[in-house]
């Protein structure tokens, strides 16, 4: 390394060590600190009256000096929470409430023990776990991405600097050909994490490549999918990592190559995440890490904050660069693509948040650890939103290539109690549906491409045999039909067609035809629709037809739901032997189609039954019965 170089390594590291604050208190796991969830969801179930109960227990015992308290972004257990979480010994309390925490300050802080009611249980084995590590939905993920999610305060700067925050920035900085990066990237084999699955690094040198004014940097954090929370949990829990990311990536791309901006497109619906990421941008500015010569370097980059409307379109590349903009957002053909001419008609690089906060860990741990993990073709690890019917729901991060079977039954806990497992949607509602069969396939890009699914951005929905997979696939059609732009025909039409077909399915009036229409439909709408929202829009149907089109057929041949979940196929019926006469169905039912005299018999007429179940959920002696079929072929339905 010659002097110039050594200068302005020495330099840039200097800087970095500057724009710590040495008085501030730095997140340390052998400090003594109460870590309080304030996630989202930890928010929706109480987090605030948790806070308070906590200031009041260390106010009264004096321990407000000595005990830290760091609220933190989402721990990913959301179906667990309140969290809270004891350091250093790592004691894991869920489901709190306000009047739990005298207790657990009292054993726990200033004693040396644990509150056992209040500790997590194993769903399958009822073993009481008192550590965070111990308890298999956190041991059995490998987190990347969400290291620092439930360790660290997203408002604090000194708290992401104190874990390496910024060093691989600094690290970038020191080089003398930007190109370097884009190599090391490509080395590790990084994939976009939005869905497509794109090699991150050749969009980075498409972009370079391309000529312009200026070069835009933007993260995708439109995050639409139903049940779908990862980039929203990112930005509250560590927005300094995505900040860092792009910073990278604007380096990468723009550093020798003119003047360069950062966007971050983020739903209007995620106001905790836009808080935090608004408040990391104003520190990094004000500690030098952003803006006008960062670190000392010489490099320029700044990054805006773009709240999108709630727009599912909005995902994509070219409508959002169109609402970035001003414009109504809807995509354009893909003949040219956004690396070359994107927003305000520059050259500009698009990736989600989860692409992004993967490149520092890169650029710390080296190309070769991170392709290390994953399978051949999809490295490193995936974060995804495990909802459903699943015991333990929350957000998961697993190398690459683990199998749905380790994420649902071993991570999730497996299917709640009394039900069994049907299918999983992946990919959000443009996903396929995918059977028991498929359990042991490996979760990576082109295996889920094969199976009739995707990736997407990594949302799981997970059903059991309660489901019916007609109306399933329904639901996600109707999500995506309705959300069509409306720019091109054969999405716009072709997707509410089919789901006027799926109607007639749901109610035994659809033809053996109808199902042979329904497919020709979906292929036309594949291969004619102008964006992947209309090339994916069939998936959730094909899939089903694929892997349940028994179930599909029973609808239409034998007029009956196998689920007992279409109302039109379904009739509530009373079992005489049963029935007390205690009247409690009596009283539910909201139009007065339970007749019968107190301590005899009920029973439904099924001209005036609405089926809205009010009298099964009523009933304390499992005396309705739900029967399959239409109420005209079922027997004794018309006497």
């Amino acid at each position: 390394m010659n002097a110039a170089a050594k200068a302005r390594v020495d330099k840039i590291g200097a800087a970095l060590a500057a724009a710590a604050d040495a008085t501030a208190y730095l997140a340390d796991d052998a400090k003594t600190e109460i870590r309080i969830c304030a996630g989202t969801a930890c928010h929706a179930s109480g987090r605030v009256s948790l806070r308070k109960a906590v200031d009041k227990a260390l106010a009264d015992r004096g321990l407000t000096e000595t005990v830290k308290i760091v609220e933190t972004g989402c721990h990913g257990f959301c179906q667990q929470g309140p969290i809270i979480v004891l350091r250093p010994k790592g004691i894991f309390y869920p489901r709190l409430k306000p009047q739990d925490i005298d207790e657990i300050i009292e054993t726990s802080v200033v004693g040396d023990g644990v509150v056992e009611r209040l500790l997590y249980r194993h769903p399958q084995t009822d073993e009481v776990l008192a550590l965070e590590k111990d308890i298999p939905f956190y041991a059995l993920q490998k987190r990347v991405v969400l290291s620092l999610n439930g360790k660290i305060d997203p408002y604090s700067i000194d708290d992401y600097l104190a874990h390496d925050g910024y060093k691989a920035l600094a690290k970038v900085l020191t080089e003398a050909d930007p190109t370097a990066i884009i190599a090391e990237i490509e080395r590790s084999g990084l994939r976009g994490r939005g869905g497509a699955g794109f090699p991150t690094a050749r969009k980075w040198r498409s972009c370079r490549s391309n000529p312009g004014e200026k070069h835009y940097i933007i993260c995708n954090a439109d995050e639409g999918d139903p049940g779908a929370f990862m980039d929203r949990s990112v930005l509250e829990g560590n927005p300094h990592s995505v900040i860092e990311g792009m910073t990278i990536a604007a380096y990468a791309i723009g550093a020798d190559n003119g003047p360069v901006e950062g966007y971050v497109y983020v739903r209007h619906e995620y106001p905790f995440a836009v808080e935090r990421l608004r408040a990391a941008l104003r520190d990094a500015r004000e500690r030098g890490l952003l803006g006008k010569d960062i670190l000392g370097s010489g490099f320029d980059f700044d990054i805006r904050i773009n709240q999108g409307a709630g727009a599912f379109v909005c995902g994509e590349s070219t409508a959002l660069t169109l609402s970035i903009e001003g414009h109504r957002g809807m995509p354009r053909g893909k003949h040219i693509r956004t690396a070359a001419h994107g927003l305000w008609g520059q050259p500009t690089n698009l990736n989600n948040v989860e692409t992004y906060v993967n490149v520092p860990w890169i650029i710390n741990h080296g190309a070769e650890e991170f392709a290390s993990v994953g399978t051949d073709t999809s490295k490193g690890t995936k974060i995804f939103s495990l909802t459903g019917k699943v015991v333990n729901g929350g957000l998961i991060e697993v190398p690459m290539g683990a199998t749905l079977r380790e994420v649902i039954f071993d991570i999730g806990g497996g299917m709640l109690p009394g039900r069994e497992f049907k299918a999983v949607q992946l990919g959000g509602p443009s996903g396929g549906c995918l059977p028991a069969s498929l359990l042991d396939e490996p979760i990576d890009f082109e295996s889920l491409v094969a199976a009739g699914s995707m990736m997407g951005s990594g949302g799981m929905v997970v059903v059991d045999d309660s489901t019916c997979m007609v109306d399933f696939a329904k639901f996600f059609l109707k999500f995506t039909a309705e959300e069509s732009c409306g720019k091109c025909v054969p999405c716009r039409v072709g997707t509410t067609r089919m789901l006027e077909i799926l109607e007639h399915i749901s109610a035994g009036s659809a033809t053996l035809g109808d199902l042979d229409l329904l497919e020709r439909l979906a292929d036309d709408v594949v291969e004619g629709s102008l964006c992947a929202l209309g090339g994916s829009a069939p998936n959730p149907v094909l899939s089903t037809l694929r892997y349940f089109r028994d179930e599909v057929v029973a609808h239409v041949v034998e007029h009956r739901c196998p689920a007992k979940v279409c109302r039109p196929l379904i009739r509530y019926t009373i079992d005489k032997e049963a029935c007390t006469g205690c009247r409690a169905c009596f009283t539910a039912c909201p139009v007065g189609a339970v007749t019968g005299e107190r301590k005899e018999p009920h029973r439904i007429n099924q001209k005036l039954c609405i089926k809205c179940d009010a009298c099964r959920q009523a009933c304390r002696f499992d005396a309705v019965r739900v029967e399959s079929g239409k109420p005209s072929l079922v027997e004794g339905s018309r006497k």
